[in-house]
């Protein structure tokens, strides 16, 4: 230990995991006065569970509330919470020592869905985030017609029709609908129901080549782009992947998922991983590497995290989905623009793309679209190649 962690006095059964949590702490991105504020709460639980008579093998999920009302009661302003001390536990269960926390009991509905999540992932495939939604109205399903062995005997029609007249007047039907089907399929081939009832789920209305595309101005672009103070961390950042955001269109699950090693600066392309197990690669634009390159170098530096997007401030983890939405509202915020999540900046690409005179083609080869059939709604925005199978108005100027 070095400078001021190395005043922490740290007495009791704790004592043999200070070097090892310090150098942890330092991996991850804390700074020296975070990591002495870290030492100075491992410290205090020491001395609480030598007061105690307990060992670092006693510290279970019960053992630290009462740790923290110590706290609390003694006065404490600082990391009073489970937050606060989950580095600490973390540290002290990756090494073995501290109890892992006890997980609930679970029930045979419980571990059924928990076999259709793996089915989801595995067999068909589909994205973490699908997944978590077609699980959600997997358990409303269950929840009010399965038994207590998560079987589904004496379900027909009549009840699947209910549950979606139901639930649509409080959720997306859309949502509903598809959720509903792939768990009624699984359910008939895994034999949980008599016969198959994945038919009966009424078709929502798509509305989905109904509006517009919704792409930003490109002055409001620029404008995104600008408000990211370059000279600032968080801006280099930032403006990183707003950049990679509005050129390559990427998703935002797929901007999170992004690593370093996904770069190939000499061929000058990407590796983009979209939903499923669905790898692409693609160009990298010039100003696009730049961008990356500044932020790498002058920015996020050595980390031990792969991902090339990640929190500034420790732990140096990457972001999630919603972290990089995010940092697209703040931009907006700070841009004086109304906020968009990051899926508006896939549209603008899109729209860009067009404006520039590439084919739809080209843009669902960019997008990465399975289907020709969603890219074709962008070509409502492509007003040149629009404008020349227009028919006149009737009774206007020929």
């Amino acid at each position: 230990m070095g400078g001021k962690s190395s005043r922490v006095k740290v007495v009791g059964p704790l004592v043999p995991y200070v070097d090892g949590f310090c150098e942890e702490l330092k991996s991850q991105g804390y700074r020296p006065h975070a990591v002495c504020d870290q030492l100075r709460l491992l410290a205090h639980a020491s001395r609480w569970l030598a007061g105690q008579g307990l060992d670092v093998g006693d510290l279970t999920s019960d053992r630290i509330e009462e740790f923290l009302a110590v706290r609390r009661a003694e006065g404490y302003v600082l990391w009073l919470s489970p937050k606060g001390v989950a580095p600490m536990l973390s540290h002290l269960r990756g090494v073995g020592a501290a109890p892992l926390p006890c997980l609930a009991p679970t029930t045979p509905v419980d571990d059924l869905v928990a076999v259709y999540r793996r089915y989801l992932l595995q067999e068909r495939g589909i994205a973490e985030t699908s997944a978590v939604s077609y699980v959600h109205v997997a358990k409303l399903f269950l929840a009010e017609h399965s038994d207590a062995t998560g079987r589904l005997d004496g379900i027909g029609a009549a009840e699947v029709m209910r549950f979606v007249t139901e639930q649509c007047r409080l959720r997306n039907p859309a949502y509903i609908v598809c959720g509903l089907r792939s768990f009624l399929r699984w359910c008939h081939l895994l034999e949980l129901t008599p016969q198959p009832l994945a038919g009966a789920v009424p078709a929502a209305a798509n509305w989905r080549l109904a509006t517009l595309p919704k792409a930003m101005e490109p002055g409001h672009v620029r404008a995104l782009l600008d408000s990211c103070d370059r000279r600032t961390t968080f801006g280099r950042r930032d403006f990183a992947m707003l950049t990679v955001l509005v050129r390559l269109g990427l998703r935002a699950g797929e901007a999170a998922a992004l690593e370093v090693s996904d770069i190939d600066w000499r061929a000058g392309e990407v590796v983009v991983r979209g939903k499923g197990p669905k790898i692409d690669r693609l160009p990298l634009p010039a100003d696009v590497g730049e961008a990356v390159a500044g932020w790498l170098r002058r920015g996020r530096g050595p980390c031990p995290c792969p991902n090339v997007f990640t929190r500034v401030r420790a732990p140096r983890m990457g972001l999630t989905s919603a972290g990089v939405s995010a940092v697209v509202s703040s931009a907006c915020r700070r841009a004086g623009l109304p906020e968009v999540n990051a899926h508006r900046l896939r549209h603008t690409a899109a729209t860009e793309m067009l404006r520039a005179g590439s084919s739809l083609a080209e843009v669902g080869q960019v997008l990465r679209h399975r289907s020709a059939l969603t890219t074709s709604i962008y070509a409502k925005v492509d007003r040149v190649s629009l404008s020349a199978v227009a028919q006149p108005w009737p009774g206007g100027a020929a």
